[in-house]
């Protein structure tokens, strides 16, 4: 689909193969109910922003209907830009949506991912967007649709990215927790870490907390009952964010992401993207005395891991040490560690002893 460039230095966002198979999924199932796509079609995303997208592709026959949608990742550098996003559905005689993996979309074939082995490359959050929308049109507890998702090339593209080492074979994922592609730009990341931080310093908080991504803020927000102006979407940047704080101090910091992110800021680690570092494994093994055995990922250590709790403890702490280690004196640390769903798992006492607040004494004790 064609979205507006902004004016002035901003960098368009655009929009996740699950955003786009969702869109692709109820203009196809439109077809198949009604006999005429929907073009352009709108989905409603997780926070509630409703962007409409053009086919590029269209095609049906007896029982079935397919739709396509062509990818803009907006500014940023995706691998998955510009591929097209093809679902196909066809009714069944047993209820619900059954996914099906049609070309360039992977198949899982290790654990440790929030999807079972044996079953397409899909991620739990698109699924959801898929079968509400399917929802809108049948009732999933008497009726059912095949729904198979492609992309054309999708193999190929795969071999620039981690789906192989992750057991995800023959093709793609599909992604996305909200739906938008947030342009991955470095400086105009970092610079809004700096305002960020600047308006919090402004406010006169005294703690605020930085997230790796979307679940973790979430979760972090409400195990400290923060206000939105004391989150921090760091990102990847845990280095830049805990630079500028060392040069514009706040009293107390809370860093909040996966086992697998913060692992890297334990082992010393500033850049968390996939690109620039890479769990691990024997680090977490030494750090953690654990074997591990057959662990080829964070999340599969975990669920491998004879003492989990132990293991989110170990990581937490070392990852406290580097951050105190690069924000100097002055400023207190704790570090919370969350899973793919935003439960919170572990992590570190606090450090300031002008937070009085007794969640945050004891942080482990609203592990869910």
């Amino acid at each position: 689909m064609a979205i507006a460039k902004q004016t002035g230095t901003a960098l368009r966002r655009g929009w996740t193969t699950g955003a786009c198979a969702t869109a692709a999924t109820k203009s196809a199932l439109a077809a198949l109910i009604d006999g005429s796509f929907l073009d352009p079609v709108t989905i409603t995303l997780p926070g509630q922003q409703q962007p409409a997208f053009t086919l590029t592709r269209q095609d049906q026959g007896p029982g079935w209907a397919a739709a396509s949608i062509t990818k803009d990742a907006g500014d940023d550098p995706d691998v998955t830009h510009g591929a097209i996003i093809e679902a196909r559905v066809q009714r069944k005689s047993s209820p619900g949506v059954t996914f099906h993996a049609g070309e360039g979309i992977g198949i899982v074939t290790k654990a440790g991912l929030p999807i079972a082995i044996g079953e397409p490359s899909i991620t739990p959050v698109p699924r959801s967007l898929m079968t509400a929308v399917v929802a809108e049109r049948l009732d999933l507890s008497r009726e059912g649709l095949d729904l198979t998702l492609s992309i054309p090339g999708g193999a190929a593209l795969a071999e620039k990215t981690w789906n192989g080492r992750l057991g995800i074979v023959g093709g793609l994922s599909i992604l996305g927790t909200t739906g938008i592609v947030l342009p991955y730009s470095c400086a105009a990341w970092i610079h809004s870490i700096h305002r960020g931080i600047d308006v919090a310093r402004a406010e006169g908080l005294g703690h605020v907390a930085a997230a790796t991504g979307h679940q973790s803020e979430q979760g972090i927000q409400q195990l400290y009952s923060l206000p939105n102006h004391a989150l921090l979407d760091m990102g990847d940047f845990a280095g830049a964010l805990m630079k500028y704080l060392r040069a514009h101090p706040l009293p107390h910091l809370t860093l909040a992401g996966g086992l697998g992110k913060l692992s890297k800021l334990a082992q010393g680690q500033g850049d968390l993207h996939s690109a620039r570092s890479q769990v691990d494994l024997d680090f977490l093994r030494a750090l953690s005395g654990q074997a591990l055995a057959g662990a080829t990922s964070a999340a599969q250590a975990l669920t491998l891991s004879p003492a989990p709790n132990h293991l989110v403890t170990t990581v937490a702490n070392a990852a406290r040490q580097e951050a105190e280690r690069r924000l100097g004196p002055g400023i207190g640390v704790d570090v919370q560690i969350f899973d793919r769903g935003g439960a919170h798992l572990g992590g570190t006492a606090l450090q300031n002893p002008d937070l009085q607040n007794p969640d945050l004494q004891n942080p482990g004790s609203q592990n869910s």
